[in-house]
């Protein structure tokens, strides 16, 4: 990496996806970096992620182009994802996009889907989650959500910018592109 120290080589990450899915192109367009970094990615999709047909992409699209990039199948059940936290499985657990409804939940601490429970499962090994907020009511519903998990311990946030102020001024999608720069600093910090 032209003489910079990598930080991803060998880190076993976690990458888990929410319904924002008007953000899967950016974020699968990322995620061969990590790989290309020398990372072991696991995938995992939401229930919602893992099933829903939508008009950016059909659920059988996502989950073959993340078992190409990753050389496996993603993760998509609590059953699934439960051993992440006895096994101590991952370094870091990024959650790209990660929703309203997801950031919600993992405020309120509740763990009913497999992404929440990636996440219960690295807190409680006191192992970093970067959150990557995508969600049409940041400024507003989900405003409480992200203050509360800002100050929760081993817990990242991404940047998130307006992805149309004059149509949806409560909206905020996060900055994919820095994902990889944003987990090596989480992992050099360690």
């Amino acid at each position: 990496m032209n003489g910079v120290e990598n930080h991803l080589e060998g880190k076993r990450i976690g990458f888990a996806m929410t319904g924002s899915f008007c953000t899967f192109a950016r974020v699968l367009a990322v995620l061969p970096e990590f790989v290309a970094r020398g990372a072991d990615v696991t995938p995992i999709l939401s229930e919602t992620a893992w099933g829903t047909d939508t008009r950016f992409m059909p659920a059988q699209r996502l989950i073959a182009r993340l078992t190409e990039i990753c050389g496996r199948a993603p993760l998509h059940t609590i059953v699934e994802a439960e051993p992440i936290g006895p096994k101590k499985t991952l370094d870091l657990l990024i959650v790209a996009p990660a929703t309203g409804n997801t950031l919600g939940k993992l405020a309120a601490g509740i763990t009913d889907t497999s992404v929440t429970m990636a996440c219960k499962a690295q807190w409680r090994n006191e192992r970093p989650v970067l959150l990557a907020p995508s969600t049409n009511d940041a400024r507003t519903g989900s405003a409480a959500a992200l203050r509360r998990l800002f100050a929760r311990p081993y817990t990242y946030l991404t940047t998130a910018v307006p992805d149309d102020p004059s149509n949806k001024p409560a909206s905020l999608v996060a900055a994919m592109e820095a994902l990889p720069a944003i987990a090596d600093a989480i992992l050099a910090a360690k």
